[in-house]
């Protein structure tokens, strides 16, 4: 499995945005749907938005919906995630992984290192 690497995490102002990276070293992931999916501290990891990568269908967790947005560089194998008006509450650790969903539940598998986004007050 090629193990995916995430940038594009730091310290923003609550209202500012960042743009997280995904990417296997230019290579397909192999997976039908890539996901971001985050960590804050002393909680468990939960699912963030997902897209299946052939046709670019996107999901999201309600608490992000209108925020952020989920998409992919088909021909460059990069998976992104736009946030915008983040809230002290999206801090955390996010991961990219390939996703799969059953009954509505997202989880991932074949974890990135993550990448640490902090949103001050």
């Amino acid at each position: 499995q090629v193990q995916p690497v995430e940038s594009g995490g730091g310290l923003v102002q609550a209202g500012g945005s960042l743009r997280l990276s995904c990417a296997a070293s230019g290579r397909p992931f192999g997976s039908n749907a890539m996901g971001w999916f985050r960590q804050a501290p002393e909680k468990e990891r939960e699912f963030v938005a997902a897209l299946w990568w052939s046709d670019g269908a996107s999901d999201y967790e309600d608490s992000v919906k209108g925020r952020f947005t989920i998409s992919r560089d088909y021909a460059k194998n990069i998976l992104y995630l736009q946030m915008n008006s983040l809230k002290p509450e999206d801090t955390a650790v996010y991961y990219c992984a390939q996703a799969s969903v059953y009954r509505g539940t997202w989880t991932g598998d074949n974890w990135g290192q993550g990448t640490l986004v902090t949103v001050s007050s």
